[in-house]
């Protein structure tokens, strides 16, 4: 059986892309802040972020917040659309009647990052679709609100692959209960985590440790 409790989130993937630490501080330690950047992506995917909408313009269905999961990477999360595009080489999806393909589309602040952190986010959801609904998924879409446009990303092996890797690698965090130590750098000033990372980042003392500390004071 599965316990689906265990399940590591998928949206973990692109914190732990950008800095394992972050990705420990908030799936281990439990530990978070707001700032500009939280809080701009919110306000991003509030359009997005209704469950189980569904429209459907010619022959594309798009559904809105579709939750998705893999049992195979023990990992859950919602996609912010999925949009399935009626096709006879497609499998057949008995609530849409018909044939489709599908891919998801995440939408993002900003624009495209140097580092693969959105596009490993949108890789994991693709596995998890292609898991659920017997298909392949062989491209997605990355739409960043800075340049008002799509990006397509193509699903190769190399990233189904890279994610597998990355997933198991939380895992063993995750079960040991540990938050790595990283390389500081100009990356950090843009963390919502920073004033809760820096101030232990070179200790041996655990954030939770040091957070009781500065009560106690």
């Amino acid at each position: 059986m599965v316990n689906e409790d265990d399940f590591l989130m998928l949206s973990g993937i692109q914190h732990f892309e950008f800095c394992k630490r972050q990705w420990a501080l908030i799936h281990v330690e439990q530990q978070w802040e707001e700032n500009v950047k939280t809080i701009e992506g919110q306000y991003i995917h509030r359009k997005v972020d209704q469950p189980f909408i569904k429209e459907k313009r010619g022959n594309v269905v798009r559904v809105r917040a579709m939750p998705v999961k893999s049992n195979e990477l023990k990992i859950s999360g919602v996609c912010d659309v999925v949009e399935f595009i009626e096709d006879e080489d497609g499998v057949e999806i008995p609530k849409l009647n018909g044939k489709y393909v599908a891919f998801p589309v995440e939408y993002k602040r900003g624009k495209p990052k140097k580092h693969d952190s959105d596009i490993l986010q949108l890789v994991t959801q693709a596995i998890c679709l292609e898991e659920m609904l017997l298909l392949k998924v062989e491209k997605a879409f990355l739409y960043y609100e800075e340049i008002k446009r799509r990006v397509e990303i193509i699903i190769t092996d190399e990233l189904r692959i890279k994610v597998k890797n990355i997933v198991e690698e939380m895992y063993m965090y995750y079960k040991k209960r540990y938050t790595p130590k990283v390389k500081t750098g100009p990356h950090c000033k843009q963390c919502s985590l920073r004033n809760i990372c820096l101030p232990v980042l070179m200790g041996k003392q655990s954030v939770k440790t040091y957070i009781e500390r500065k009560l106690q004071e």
